[in-house]
């Protein structure tokens, strides 16, 4: 006799992609689970929600910055020039590092627990680690932005 087991490397529907502000791009889930790895195992109501999540807070934080760029006449962050030694595009390609990092510690951190025995016990720490991790990644990713040094510092 066989059984069938639903395993986490199912395919996701897709998801519709998530209009932003009109100044920073479109994101689509796709593109997120697959630049990020995730498999079928996130539900697309969560990474739908720890998208629209991050994209709030990266452009919160930006939000300086954005307003900087448009009183310049840039009306899109596409149009922003770019440094002399950065790459074309450089800036889209930060923002949708620091959204997707931002999304999947959110994503991470939620998960953790999702399995508790025994044998996984220490993969807790590890979630938790990899949240902090991606944290880093998107306030690098920010910096870089703005143009500001990457500094990271932790009270003891």
């Amino acid at each position: 006799m066989s059984s069938f087991a639903p395993t986490g490397n199912a395919s996701a529907r897709a998801a519709d992609p998530i209009i932003n502000n009109g100044f920073w791009p479109t994101i689509d889930p796709a593109e997120f689970r697959d630049a990020r790895r995730l498999d079928g195992t996130v539900t697309p109501p969560r990474v739908q929600d720890a998208l629209l999540t991050a994209m709030a807070t990266v452009n919160r934080v930006l939000r300086h910055w954005q307003a900087k760029q448009i009183d310049a006449g840039h009306q899109q962050a596409q149009d922003v020039p770019t440094p002399s030694w950065q790459p074309p595009g450089i800036y889209l390609a930060l923002y949708r590092r620091a959204v997707y990092a931002t999304a999947h510690a959110a994503i991470a951190e939620a998960y953790r627990d999702y399995d508790a025995t025994a044998s996984t016990r220490d993969r807790g720490d590890l979630q938790e680690y990899a949240g902090e991790s991606y944290r880093r990644d998107a306030s690098w990713a920010i910096s870089e932005i703005m143009d500001r040094s990457h500094v990271t510092v932790e009270l003891i």
